[in-house]
């Protein structure tokens, strides 16, 4: 069997049963005026953060989702796009569609509304989407890419680009490690369908990312995960698993290399109003200004005495330099 097998057979089984907390932390809650989240959705919430932002979601966007879980995502998204077929599921395990589907029935008798007709449903995989090039403003995926191995990620990831509008995002959450794991951690298909074995570290997800030709990054959020400890886990050492919320928007590749945010800021605390590079940023005196670490790096080069530059606090939302 291999390790996408195994990944379906999980699935199969979390479809089938609901198990709460089987391989990810529970996602946050959106609280939004008139939506309301059945139980069965909450139970069956196998995501390791949040992909539905506010700020990605006006004027009615087409929407992608993959790996549908119990629907909880979905519905979210469908409080942004209430026009039948506004939001694509997309999930490669018949059981977990169908619990999907009944799922929205229950989340019609709580929300006025809301209607089934809203999601468009289809049986489909992440690395052959069922969805035509150039439909898609937002695509969104939660705890699926860190289960897939490289050549099968790389693939992933060029689909989304390709269904993905010029400018559309893709909006992620998945694990991520910075300590070296053993082949035997990286070869336990188990611990890769329970997204935990296969994380990178944020380097090398960011780069698999602009490899493939997103040209800004935002990493929106880093927060605890998990710890594989040598009492429960294939491992000598204990290790420290993180997960991340992470943006790739489908902007051009700057010539300079892709722009990526990982919360650092600019402050000019000079003796004039304003610091201008003549490169496009402009830094009001003592007025913080995100910036990505691309445009921190060449600031810094100044060496100037009147330009602070704060280090990466893994957490940006927007107003940036780019």
């Amino acid at each position: 069997m291999s390790y996408l097998e195994a990944t379906h057979e999980l699935y199969k089984e979390a479809a089938l049963k609901p198990d709460v907390g089987l391989c990810c932390t529970t996602n946050p809650i959106w609280e939004l005026p008139g939506l309301k989240i059945p139980k069965i959705m909450q139970e069956m919430n196998y995501g390791c953060g949040s992909t539905v932002n506010a700020r990605d979601l006006g004027n009615n966007p087409k929407i992608l989702y993959v790996g549908v879980g119990g629907g909880m995502e979905l519905l979210q998204f469908s409080y942004f796009n209430r026009q039948n077929g506004g939001v694509v599921g997309i999930d490669v395990v018949d059981e977990m569609l169908k619990a999907s589907r009944k799922n929205f029935k229950e989340a019609e008798k709580l929300n006025d509304w809301f209607k089934s007709e809203f999601v468009d449903l289809k049986k489909g995989d992440a690395l052959n989407l069922p969805v035509e090039d150039s439909t898609i403003d937002v695509a969104a995926q939660n705890c699926l890419f860190n289960i897939f191995k490289e050549d099968d990620l790389k693939q992933a990831i060029e689909e989304m680009y390709r269904v993905l509008k010029p400018h559309g995002k893709l909006v992620m959450s998945d694990p991520t490690c910075e300590q070296e794991m053993t082949d035997t951690l990286r070869n336990n298909d188990r611990l890769r369908a329970l997204c935990l074995s296969g994380s990178l570290p944020i380097r090398e997800y960011v780069k698999a990312l602009t490899d493939v030709g997103f040209g800004t990054i935002e990493i929106r959020a880093r927060k605890p995960y998990r710890i594989l400890d040598p009492k429960n886990y294939p491992t000598e050492e204990l290790i420290y698993i993180e997960s991340i919320e992470v943006a790739a928007i489908k902007d051009p590749m700057p010539e300079d290399g892709p722009c990526v945010f990982t919360g650092k800021s600019a402050i000019y605390y000079g003796d004039e109003d304003y610091f201008d590079d003549k490169k496009g940023h402009v830094l009001l005196k003592n007025q913080p200004l995100s910036v990505c670490d691309k445009t921190a790096g060449a600031l810094q080069s100044l060496q100037r005495e009147d330009i602070f530059i704060s280090e990466s606090t893994y957490h940006y939302d927007g107003g940036g330099c780019c």
